[in-house]
């Protein structure tokens, strides 16, 4: 899949950037993005939900009154749940929510999302950008020029660059990450993905390596 490398300003530099097929032209399998995403955001609770149980509330533990002869039913402590003030029963404890699922299914599950957003011509490759100091304004010019300020975008670099990263910072809808690093979820609820021209060639790089 080639795919036109643009420069600062949307306009075509001639360079294209060869996109394997391996990883962007999968048939896309829904189920296992449903699985990495539905992992991502378990893993993001906290889970730190927690009530009291009649065990840890407040309360004398002595019985209100005798088991027998009063006409009224039997009747524990004060801490019984069908109390007010009482504990809960079988109430939510701190656990956590992620799982694991195996490192073929998230790959595969990064490659249909890729996919997809290959279809969908939702993939931009732009030269790289070199910045001396972090220049919001001017990464802002940069996105309006490519059409895509307006759009859920994650700028995919190959290694960090502090400048681009807080460029981007306090864009609303843009977030930068490194290659590496970039999630399904992440793709999927992106709009768009702006890959610099290195990021894009490390594709190209690691099927020549295998």
């Amino acid at each position: 899949m080639q795919v036109d490398v643009l420069n600062i300003k949307g306009q075509k530099t001639g360079r294209t950037v060869d996109l394997p097929d391996e990883v962007f032209a999968v048939e896309p399998n829904d189920h296992v993005i449903y699985l990495a995403v539905k992992q991502y955001l378990g893993a993001q609770r906290q889970g730190t939900h927690k009530v009291k149980t009649r065990a840890e509330v407040q309360g004398a533990s002595r019985k209100l009154h005798k088991q027998k002869g009063t006409g009224g039913a039997r009747k524990g402590n004060i801490r019984n749940p069908l109390y007010k003030g009482g504990g809960t029963i079988f109430g939510p404890k701190p656990h956590g929510y992620d799982f694991k699922i195996n490192r073929k299914v998230k790959d595969l599950a990064k490659m249909s999302a890729l996919s997809y957003k290959a279809k969908e011509s939702s993939i931009v490759v732009i030269e790289d950008v070199v910045m001396d100091a972090p220049k919001t304004k001017e990464m802002f010019g940069i996105l309006k020029d490519l059409n895509v300020s307006d759009k859920k975008t994650i700028f995919v670099l190959p290694d960090y660059n502090e400048n681009l990263y807080l460029s981007t910072r306090n864009i609303p809808n843009v977030t930068s990450a490194l290659l590496a690093d970039v999630n399904t979820y992440e793709i999927v609820n992106a709009d768009v993905l702006v890959f610099s021209e290195n990021a894009a060639k490390l594709f190209s790089e690691s099927e020549v390596e295998a």
